[in-house]
């Protein structure tokens, strides 16, 4: 499924490029079409210009006339040898009368253009022909490319939109499946609690009891996280590395004894706005899959650093790494390359701390077969 996705987007985007080159290979050759038809016209008008000066038959001169005035979208600009400007034709009269270099800069413009055609007035001096692109040929040059940016921009948003109504669903999804789990828990707990409390008046089993209480309050937690999914989660002020220290004696406590936990931290107090419950829950999460990733033995290290606007904390793995490929796929829901589970931890671990706390969860760096560090930025 997922090669075919891959699949389908390079499909897509080779008929994209195919489009696009196509349309830019049209419009250029066009816009060279309408170039060259437009250097025959103004070589034709001034041919008619010529015969206008120099032939004295009626029927020439009104050939010549008729030539001369079909022009009204070619700009010209006519010169002595000089340089300077003696007349000029399909300009902007309005600008030429605002402005009183309009018509230097649209000759230095020409110049660029299009080499000059040269007109004998006489038999010692010529007169110089400048001319520059139509608007109509202006509008064949660059309006594809406006028009191919208006489409990518309306295709960017229309994509926006489908993601944000994607995610929206999905968080709609993620909320529902948590809350009514919360609520199916809630009553087989309801009932294990009260019999706990009838184990624990028989002393024979009350030390059972007391170890089923626990299991019992685990799962209340459990019960509590999953019901402030979607909710507005309340922040408490909160000593971050007595929060990281309590969380990593619960998951030492069920680790396999090659297991090594270490936590740095310079201060002993650093404090942080967080949701203790739905924090906590992330660091079990990353905690656990360390665990998963060193098979057994190796080294897990908490690093927390205290900054002046934002504190990080980094967690440490010796295990087998990420594939640069899967760093950012970790995150996306129901992606695993465990036999077993769903697929959702870390993806909803990094809703906790982006949407819940507004800091960020990455994957800091991973080497193959040497480990893996995530990253939590919080802010303060």
């Amino acid at each position: 499924m997922f090669k075919q996705i891959i699949g389908w987007k390079f499909s897509l985007i080779a008929v994209a490029a195919a489009i696009i080159i196509t349309t830019i290979w049209f419009v250029n050759n066009l816009s060279e079409k309408i170039r060259q038809e437009e250097t025959k016209k103004v070589a034709t008008w001034v041919e008619a210009n010529q015969e206008l000066l120099q032939s004295p038959s009626d029927a020439n001169i009104n050939l010549a006339v008729q030539i001369v005035t079909t022009n009204t979208t070619i700009p010209l600009i006519l010169t002595d040898e000089q340089g300077r400007i003696k007349d000029h034709a399909n300009l902007d009269s309005a600008q030429i009368l605002r402005d009183p270099g309009y018509l230097a800069r649209q000759l230095e413009d020409f110049r660029r253009q299009h080499p000059p055609f040269i007109m004998a007035v006489d038999s010692h001096s010529n007169n110089y022909i400048y001319y520059g692109d139509s608007l109509i040929l202006r509008q064949v040059r660059y309006y594809p490319y406006i028009q191919l940016l208006v489409v990518a921009l309306f295709i960017a948003l229309t994509l926006f939109a489908l993601s944000s109504t994607n995610r929206a669903v999905q968080n709609q999804v993620w909320v529902g499946m948590a809350k009514e789990t919360a609520h199916q828990l809630g009553t087989p707990l309801s009932s294990m609690e009260a019999w706990v409390e009838i184990l624990k008046e028989t002393a024979e089993v009350r030390p059972l009891a007391a170890e089923l209480a626990k299991d019992v309050d685990r799962l209340k937690l459990i019960t509590d996280r999953f019901s402030k999914i979607g909710s507005v989660p309340n922040l408490e002020e909160r000593n971050v590395v007595e929060q990281v220290a309590s969380v990593m004696a619960y998951i030492k406590k069920r680790a396999p004894q090659k297991v090594n936990f270490s936590l740095q931290t310079a201060e002993q107090e650093v404090t942080a706005m967080i949701s203790p419950t739905l924090f906590d829950w992330v660091l079990e999460n990353l905690l656990k899959n360390a665990l998963d990733a060193m098979e057994g033995k190796g080294d897990i290290q908490v690093l927390i650093e205290n900054h002046s606007a934002h504190l990080i904390i980094d967690v440490s793995d010796t295990g087998k790494g990420i594939p640069k490929r899967l760093q950012e796929k970790v995150f996306h829901p129901g992606f695993s390359t465990k036999k077993r589970g769903w697929g959702l931890g870390l993806s909803l671990a990094r809703r906790i701390i982006q949407d819940y706390h507004k800091g960020r969860l990455t994957v800091k760096s991973s080497e193959m077969n040497k480990g893996t560090t995530f990253r939590i930025w919080l802010r303060k």
